[in-house]
């Protein structure tokens, strides 16, 4: 269950800051809603107590690009990203321990 519904962690410049405060960015199913996500995070990493999550979906963007051919256009995918802050005192989730 929680495979399917947190697709992958988001990790940039501006969320690795916020990992001191306990926020972590998740790219999630759309479908799955908040209380789906609590569960799916406390079941893939054990030992975590989640104080709330926050959910937004981040449209696609258009990306042109200039090549020999011509102009071609394309678009990025929409995705739900869900940020969930944790319990002061719960451990803390280690994205780069699986690598």
């Amino acid at each position: 269950m929680a495979r399917q519904i947190l697709i992958r962690p988001i990790v940039t410049e501006k969320l690795t800051n916020q990992m001191a405060d306990l926020h972590y960015a998740f790219q999630v199913d759309k479908k799955a809603n908040k209380i789906e996500i609590r569960k799916a995070v406390e079941a893939r990493y054990p030992g975590v107590k989640i104080k709330e999550v926050r959910t937004m979906v981040v449209r696609g963007k258009r990306r042109r690009q200039f090549t020999r051919r011509g102009l071609v256009e394309g678009r990025t995918t929409s995705y739900k990203k869900a940020i969930v802050t944790l319990l002061p005192g719960s451990e803390e989730i280690d994205f780069f321990a699986e690598v």
